[in-house]
């Protein structure tokens, strides 16, 4: 697949004999933004840990993609792939462009560095806080940067975090429902947030550049994962395991792979342009009376059926 940038390939998870995820089979190409959504306890999480690094799967590998053709697999946690939780990891005693410039100082310096390097470290220190004002500014949070995780709403603390994550320029940015301990009208300010990256990936294709954000956003709302992606990817353990010739479940996999409508920030919220859309992500991931082929909503796998690429 043209400009791959993270890949993986019959990926299988079990704990003992509990099994969670089964083949799981997906390209990632730059510049993307790609929600998944899946039954409660279909592994999720357990997939995205397995791309973070943190829990390598039991069978099959991730992979990292590099603009030079090269393959890395994915065994442990690094700056490319950053990553944003519901419950948002801000340090209480910094401010808020302190927690944003805060990954930049462990990533550069070393605390020798910083005691005994003052004349390098005090000069470098301003280049942070400058980036880390930069990024709160887009965040829409100027007015924020001197101030405590405690003395902003839930909504301004997931702006930091996603500021945090962004500023070390990961090749790939993971949210784990980050919007969903947040009230509506919050979360329809963060969702205009995920469009503007977006927005800003097609400026840089219409400036011959490559795009800056790539995102996967693992959401169980279905109305927010076709509002901000361009790209729905679900994941079920309700699909006929039989026709590949499994005695047992063997766990959950990609049973729907479908582009989403574009919408532009500003575009207004009106969830009955993508209500057939919906109705058939909740037919093909949701329903467990309804267990079809895998490869029926599934472009991805079906074009590895027909032994092509997606």
């Amino acid at each position: 697949m043209d400009d791959c940038i993270l890949k993986i390939e019959n990926l299988s998870h079990w704990f003992s004999s509990n099994r969670v995820l089964h083949n799981v089979n997906l390209d990632v190409v730059r510049g993307q933004i790609i929600a998944l959504v899946g039954p409660s306890g279909c592994g999720k999480s357990t997939l995205l840990r397995a791309i973070v690094g943190t829990h390598p799967p039991c069978a099959g590998k991730v992979m990292m993609c590099g603009g030079d053709g090269s393959v890395r697999v994915i065994d442990t946690p690094d700056r490319e792939r950053g990553i944003v939780y519901q419950r948002y990891s801000l340090f209480p005693h910094l401010t808020a462009q302190e927690n944003v410039a805060y990954g930049l100082m462990i990533d550069q310096t070393s605390i020798p560095n910083r005691l005994f390097g003052r004349k390098k470290w005090g000069p470098l220190r301003a280049q942070h806080m400058e980036e880390a004002a930069a990024m709160l500014e887009r965040m829409q949070l100027g007015s924020a940067l001197k101030k405590y995780p405690p003395e902003l709403s839930g909504g301004m603390c997931q702006r930091v975090a996603i500021a945090q994550a962004l500023i070390m320029r990961p090749s790939i940015l993971l949210l784990d429902e980050p919007f969903g301990a947040l009230d509506e009208a919050t979360r329809e300010e963060l969702q205009r947030v995920l469009l503007t990256l977006y927005q800003e990936n097609l400026v840089a294709r219409k400036n011959d550049e490559p795009p800056p954000h790539t995102v996967l956003i693992v959401t169980h709302e279905i109305n927010e994962a076709i509002y901000v992606s361009d790209r729905v990817i679900g994941l079920s353990q309700y699909w006929d395991w039989k026709e590949v010739g499994e005695k047992t479940a063997p766990g959950a996999t990609i049973v729907y792979d479908r582009p989403a409508p574009v919408f532009a920030p500003n575009d207004e919220r009106d969830f009955m342009v993508f209500r057939e859309q919906k109705e058939e992500i909740l037919h093909a991931v949701f329903d467990p009376e309804y267990c079809q082929s895998y490869t029926e909503y599934n472009q991805m796998a079906a074009g590895f059926s027909k032994g092509g690429n997606a």
